[in-house]
């Protein structure tokens, strides 16, 4: 019996969040051994391509790629799209929007438009899933332009699929076996910062680094001593020279605005492997992870920095939620605020609100681990233990099983050639004579 085929349309071989999503999804569906799996590559923003070939252990993908399709003459039994719901089109018999979601409260209408084009849609997190399902919009006349008393709400069953760690890769290991080298680096005990570092004003960026990087310099201005370091992994979307004269700019210009003594910040840039990155993690004077984040669909690069069994310290709402146990991990106290005008752009809408983590308790807890740092280990070894028995890649291959199992038909039409009936030769037909 042939296999349904499945084509998936994804930015799997780009240096991107969504990347990294895409050959999840994309290798757990394969591995069900179930479809006849056909990718599609996409662009993601202006994120780089490359990953496969740099990656070989991805490179097994080469053999599912094709260059395209003419959708009037092939119609996938499933088709699904990996990307923001705007662009998703139901080019299949059966079809599937899979998004990250939205780190705000709400999205634009022709997200929900999207979202309802489709048969079924997955998200990372119950963050996403909970805006998604709560927003609507009033419907308007095109003619006089009022609210016709209809609302546009999403209609389509949605599911939060969280993003797998791959505990083959993201794991504790020794420091003899760490071979990234951070001897530039004087201090000996480092919080670290993960994420793009984007547009928007200080305290308004979605990641926050700008506030993050403000408070650290606050809290430990003028200290005695030996003091922490706040090393940052950032980029502003692009890996050159230029981007990273911006980002060092930033820095410079916020600590201008705090007088004293002042710790160092340092700035790393460039692409590291997964293996790399979890060096990083696991590092020695890599002592703790920060995300003073405003909002996040999912928040992949916690949830990887906990298997090296180190303590986090995260804002208290949207999607890293699902998977930051508060038993064992430090989670701000905050408020909701609107997204600033410095921040929002075509995903994130004015007039929709994220989270504002509270200033006096994020240099709070910059002091705490790092006075007390013996306390928040154990902890962190119990958050390391929670993810790997909940949140490996394992766990979601087996989530996406049964929800492709369970929501899409059990059988497809087959497309069979048209058979004609066989006509006599037109030698042999007598015709009537006509009198």
């Amino acid at each position: 019996m042939s296999k349904p085929s499945f084509y998936i349309s994804c930015p799997f071989d780009t240096y991107s969040g969504y990347g990294a999503r895409s050959r999840d999804i994309v290798k757990a569906i394969i591995d069900l051994d179930r479809y006849d799996v056909k990718l599609l590559s996409q662009m993601w923003g202006s994120t780089s391509w490359g990953f496969i070939n740099d990656n070989p252990e991805w490179a097994f993908l080469k053999d599912y790629a094709i260059p395209g399709f003419d959708a009037r003459e092939v119609k996938p039994d499933i088709w699904m799209q990996i990307t923001i719901p705007n662009e998703f089109q139901p080019l299949g018999r059966y079809n599937i929007g899979c998004t990250a979601g939205i780190e705000s409260t709400g999205c634009d209408a022709k997200w929900v438009e999207g979202l309802n084009r489709m048969d079924m849609n997955w998200v990372s997190s119950n963050h996403s899933k909970k805006v998604f399902e709560g927003v609507a919009f009033d419907i308007m006349d095109n003619k006089t332009n009022k609210k016709t008393g209809q609302q546009l709400k999403l209609n389509k069953p949605m599911f939060t699929v969280f993003e797998g760690a791959d505990l083959d890769v993201y794991k504790h290991i020794e420091s003899k076996d760490i071979t990234l080298n951070l001897s530039e680096i004087k201090e000996q005990f480092l919080f670290l910062v993960v994420g793009h570092w984007m547009q928007g004003d200080v305290g308004h960026d979605r990641k926050n680094i700008g506030l993050t990087v403000k408070a650290f310099f606050e809290t430990f201005k003028n200290s005695r001593g030996s003091t922490p370091a706040l090393l940052l992994k950032c980029s502003n979307g692009a890996d050159n020279a230029i981007s990273r004269q911006a980002l060092l700019d930033k820095i410079k210009s916020i600590k201008k605005t705090v007088k004293g003594k002042l710790p160092n910040v340092y700035l790393m840039t460039g692409e590291l492997e997964n293996s790399e990155m979890n060096e990083l993690y696991n590092h020695p004077k890599v002592k703790a992870m920060v995300s003073f984040t405003k909002g996040e669909g999912f928040g992949r690069p916690l949830m990887e920095f906990c298997l090296s069994k180190k303590p986090v310290i995260a804002s208290g709402w949207s999607g890293q939620l699902d998977f930051l146990n508060s038993n064992f991990t430090t989670l701000l106290p905050g408020k909701l605020e609107d997204v600033h005008p410095s921040a929002a752009n075509q995903w994130l809408v004015k007039g929709t609100r994220w989270f504002a983590p509270d200033l006096p308790s994020m240099g709070k807890s910059f002091k705490n681990v790092y006075s007390k740092y013996k306390n928040y280990i154990v902890p962190a070894r119990k958050q390391g233990h929670y993810i790997r028995e909940n949140f490996s890649w394992e766990k979601m291959k087996d989530l996406v099983g049964e929800i492709l199992l369970n929501n899409t038909p059990k059988e497809f039409p087959k497309q069979t050639a048209l058979k004609m009936p066989t006509l006599n030769n037109p030698s042999n037909i007598q015709l009537p004579k006509i009198q």
